[in-house]
Order: structure tokens, then sequence, then C-alpha cells
């Protein structure tokens, strides 16, 4: 039974699952949108936005917890010096998905993750 458990495995292991988020997170905050599949757009909006709170908080132990999840040092830099001013005033909801329809070869649901003005 998953009886409070949170999260989608999406038929990996751990350690691939949890590199994948965090590839989709670099990604999405550096690009500012990415294509993907709808469960991993779920996942990777949910995990950007807590980084982007973490940049919010603006605190050294914040920013360490940001350069131990993102892949590259320049993309927290981002989040701490764009992203932070950007949505002070926001109290929540960074990113939007939008459903783009299926993909052709296995008909796998597509959407597009972008990052809010």
């Amino acid at each position: 039974m998953r009886h409070k458990l949170s999260g989608r495995k999406l038929g990996r292991p751990t350690a691939q699952r949890w590199s994948l988020y965090r590839n989709l997170v670099t990604d999405l905050l550096q690009h500012e949108k990415i294509t993907t599949t709808v469960p991993k757009a779920k996942e990777a909006s949910s995990l950007a936005e807590k980084m982007i709170t973490l940049g919010k908080e603006g605190s050294l132990a914040s920013r360490r917890r940001a350069l131990a999840f993102i892949y590259d040092e320049k993309v927290v830099d981002k989040v701490f010096t764009v992203y932070a001013p950007r949505y002070k005033s926001r109290i929540g909801g960074y990113t939007r998905i939008l459903k783009l329809g299926t993909r052709e070869g296995d008909r796998a649901p597509m959407a597009l993750i972008e990052m809010v003005e």
C-alpha cells in the first residue's frame, strides 16, 4: 500500500530519478522553459519552486542548499540575482505547465514548463 507516499517513481531507480530531476530543474532555471512529459514537468515544477524559494531567502545556508541540488553554479547565481527579485512579492506559483498533446513516437503526453513573468 502507498499510504501517504508522495512523488512519482517514473520507472527509474532512486539515484537515476533524482539525477533526472536535478537536470530538469537546472535546465528549466537556465533556459526559462523546457518541453518534457507531463509527469516529469509536474515533479520538476515543484522542485524548481523550492529552489526559487531558497533564492528568496537569500542566506548563505540557502545558497549552499541550492548548490547541493542544482548542477551549475551560474544557474544558482541566476536564481539568487534574477529570480529572487523578480518573484519578491509573489507568494508561489513561479512556474506554468502547458499541455502540448502527445508525442508522435510513443504517444506520451507532452508539456511545456516555463517560468512565469
